[in-house]
């Protein structure tokens, strides 16, 4: 028997991207170098990225910088934004490069070109009754805060995100009612070079720096939300959180402790201060066993509590398992946030285990903590595409992917959960934020571009394109 779901009459249906991984033009229009510039391509990406010493210098001889010329939607986005409002798009989430509008980040005065280029790509949204979802930050902050200031370990940066996204308020004000802070904010201590814009000095220091870097984020996201709200008060302005529910192994009370405490960790701390306006109780304890002594100002907590978000956003792509001894054997090697192996999950191509009904708890979790609007941003499957002979792509392992976390949202909306809309990820083909491929496919639209740079960016539609269309014209009612 076929389960019909009941999905709010606004939802906002649509797709996912970020500026880093499909514009390229990487020195066109005045803009500035930035992080994913000198990120390589690559399966050795994520294991640089994680790792300390990372120096923020492009190796040519050694490596492939896929970002600079991405899938080309810097001169595209016409075309690209025609397909997704094909799709039956409500919404489109893209983000802006910081360094297109302040090239260095500590200017003064904002580059005009880049502030046109989004006024067209916004224009080109509303035109197809598209609103535009925007990240402001989104992996990839000036290069030059990075190496003359330390990224966000410099307390200096919190100024320049506040005149970074009041410029973006007073312009785009009357095009844009959706906005985000960070991308991904909680995943700045595992990635603290993505997050963060900084390779922690040793792993001994990497919870210390981290979270002095994340308190910095907290205080600018604050400072945006009271922007935002005083420029534009029709608008909405989120946090974006890289969500994934702790299970235990077991039901042994060690593990079943050891799990909670992760997800307080991970899930928690900047959800918490965020949207309840101050650090959670449990971080008394964490930073002391941790010995991190995070630097404030007098005003940064009252500012935070002041100003939290109106709603929150989250990536979901996995849950994760927790032992609190764990072998290697054990380990799940795939997962973002490593755990142990869930008997009970199959995986992705990348090993990324797929937990559907982890999103219809994860939902719940949050719901039943903040009582805010939530917002599903980013969820989909990273998958090797085939091309056939005659021209197709049949991504039915995709469509039963998508099917199945639709699903588990319309669950949660049954259970009472209040959800704004769903955007997964990468609607179309882009390079992958952790390991600089273009053979980790998400997207709906298949983009002629290949891990060693070839292709003719050529954009074809897969049997995805067809279904996630039929779903959006019946809202979820045929899935």
């Amino acid at each position: 028997m076929t389960k019909t779901y009941q999905f709010p009459e606004n939802f906002l249906w649509g797709g996912a991207t970020a500026a880093n991984q499909l514009e390229g033009a990487h020195l066109e229009g005045g803009k500035g170098m930035n992080l994913a510039d000198v990120m390589p391509g690559g399966k050795v990406r994520f294991k640089l990225i994680t790792a300390p010493g990372f120096d923020f210098e492009i190796d040519k001889e050694t490596y492939t910088y896929p970002n600079h010329d991405a899938i080309g939607f810097y001169h595209r986005y016409a075309e690209d934004i025609a397909l997704f409002a094909e799709m039956g798009f409500k919404t489109f989430r893209l983000s802006i490069a910081w360094s297109r509008i302040f090239p260095n980040g500590d200017e003064l005065e904002p580059n005009e070109e880049g502030l046109a280029f989004y006024d067209r790509v916004f224009d080109e949204c509303l035109k197809h009754g598209m609103e535009p979802l925007v990240t402001i930050s989104h992996y990839e902050m000036p290069l030059y805060l990075i190496k003359e200031y330390g990224g966000w370990k410099s307390r200096e940066v919190i100024a320049f995100f506040e005149r970074y996204a009041i410029t973006l308020f007073n312009r785009y004000k009357d095009k844009v009612k959706y906005w985000l802070t960070f991308n991904e904010i909680n995943g700045a201590t595992h990635m603290p070079i993505f997050g963060l814009g900084f390779s922690p000095a040793t792993e001994e220091v990497r919870l210390q720096e981290s979270f002095q870097g994340l308190h910095h984020q907290f205080v600018a996201s604050s400072l945006a939300v009271k922007a935002c709200h005083e420029i534009s008060p029709d608008a909405q302005i989120g946090c974006m959180l890289l969500y994934a529910p702790v299970y235990a192994y077991d039901s042994n009370p060690a593990n079943v402790l050891h799990a909670m405490k992760e997800e307080q960790i991970f899930n928690y701390i900047c959800g918490d201060v965020q949207v309840r306006g101050e650090y959670p109780a449990f971080t008394k304890r964490y930073f002391k066993e941790n010995d991190i002594n995070i630097d404030m100002q007098e005003n940064d907590l009252e500012i935070i509590k002041q100003h939290p978000v109106d709603f929150i956003s989250l990536s979901y792509y996995m849950s994760r398992t927790e032992k609190k001894e764990k072998t290697t054997e054990e380990q799940s090697a795939g997962n973002i946030m490593a755990g142990v192996k869930n008997p009970f999950l199959s995986a992705s191509d990348w090993g990324w285990e797929i937990d559907p009904t982890g999103l219809q708890i994860a939902l719940n979790q949050l719901y039943d903590r903040y009582r805010v609007p939530l917002f599903i941003v980013e969820n989909g499957l990273g998958a090797y595409d085939e091309v056939e002979e005659d021209g197709s792509i049949h991504d039915d392992y995709r469509i039963k992917y998508l099917r199945e976390h639709i699903q588990a949202m319309g669950e949660a909306i049954e259970d009472g959960v209040e959800l704004m809309g769903y955007t997964p990820w990468g609607c179309i083909d882009l390079v992958s934020a952790s390991t600089g491929e273009m053979s980790k496919r998400y997207g709906f639209i298949y983009v002629d571009k290949h891990d060693d740079g070839s292709g003719t960016l050529e954009r074809k539609k897969k049997k995805s394109f067809f279904w996630y269309q039929n779903l959006i014209a019946t809202n979820g009612k045929e899935l």
